[in-house]
């Protein structure tokens, strides 16, 4: 295994590109697997909130494995986080509404079934988004003295960790109410491809992690870190965002890249806490405030109107450039 590293390293400046096709492959193959899995018990919603943020979300808990072990500048992983959730909530939302539209609750009419179905998954989305602006501004509390520390941190792990109960029972009662039951086998297959890819994850970004930390480009240098991890770690969810939202899968787009962001905030944060205190700037406090906020839009057009109308589209992305000017010009 060590000689397809050390034969990339060998290619100099080929390096760095190559490590983030591994990465890019690693994640595509886990979201390939992890997309299997709605064939045999995890389903529409559920694979969103329950299984595929661990997929896009992974490498963000590798990255804060990986800072925790070579000491790198706490403020680093705050950064990661907001950037990856602020670019799900803005941008990897309002593209797929800007080009076909999101509709949660389909314009065609349904079976009474199905519209049953569809009125359920709206209601678990409108769940999954209070609970990401939830966690924004505990975080946003937890921080007003500019710091986060071990105590701060085992909240945050703690609140996660009961969030992700209530969707194991969720799932599990419906599966018995459709009398249906997790496949063995092919969920040991499916784990078994999710860890290589997460082998190869972890290899990717490690590299990639020191070569920025050493890096003397203009951009591309340790200063940076967070913003270009954040990029990074976010393609995964414009891969996921992209495809269900041409196939028209709304309810998916959403559940996943909010979802995305639980892994982010309160998960890694709070992990990363519990080893070393993160400092907190006040430019990364405005970035929670705008999680925030974009929680509360989402929810409203998820809760009221059942869809994310296209002019929207344009209003998020229009946010994400705001977010970026304001990070990194303003």
């Amino acid at each position: 295994m060590h000689d397809w590293i050390t034969n990339i390293e060998g290619t100099g400046m080929w390096a760095a590109p190559l490590f983030t096709i591994v990465f890019l492959v690693a994640s595509f193959l886990m979201i390939w697997r992890l997309n299997a899995m709605t064939e045999y018990g995890f389903e529409g919603t559920a694979v969103g909130t329950l299984v595929m943020p661990y997929c896009s979300g992974l490498a963000n808990l590798i990255f804060v494995f990986v800072m925790g072990q070579r000491g790198g500048a706490s403020e680093e992983v705050l950064t990661n986080a907001i950037v990856n959730n602020a670019t799900n909530l803005t941008l990897l939302i309002g593209l797929p509404a800007l080009l076909w539209g999101m509709h949660v609750i389909p314009t065609k009419r349904a079976k009474k079934r199905e519209a049953d179905q569809h009125r359920l998954n709206r209601l678990s989305l409108a769940l999954t988004i209070i609970a990401a602006g939830f966690f924004a501004g505990v975080l946003w509390a937890l921080t007003r003295d500019g710091r986060v520390d071990f105590f701060e941190g085992l909240v945050l792990v703690g609140l996660f960790a009961f969030w992700q109960c209530l969707h194991v029972i969720e799932v599990l009662k419906h599966n018995v109410r459709n009398k249906r039951s997790l496949n063995p086998v092919r969920l040991l297959v499916d784990f078994a491809a999710v860890g290589v890819g997460a082998w190869a994850l972890y290899v990717s970004i490690d590299w990639l992690v020191a070569w920025l930390s050493t890096a003397k480009g203009s951009f591309f240098n340790a200063s940076n870190l967070g913003w270009l991890s954040g990029w990074l770690m976010v393609a995964p969810n414009a891969m996921l965002a992209l495809y269900y939202g041409w196939r028209g899968r709304a309810d998916i787009v959403y559940s996943s890249q909010v979802g995305d962001g639980h892994i982010c905030i309160p998960l890694g944060v709070g992990i990363y806490a519990l080893f070393a205190p993160i400092r907190v700037t006040a430019d990364l406090q405005d970035g929670l405030v705008l999680l925030a906020g974009a929680s509360v839009v989402h929810l409203l057009f998820v809760s009221v109107l059942g869809q994310m109308p296209r002019w929207m589209g344009f209003v998020l992305i229009g946010a994400y450039g705001w977010f970026l000017y304001r990070g990194l010009i303003g």
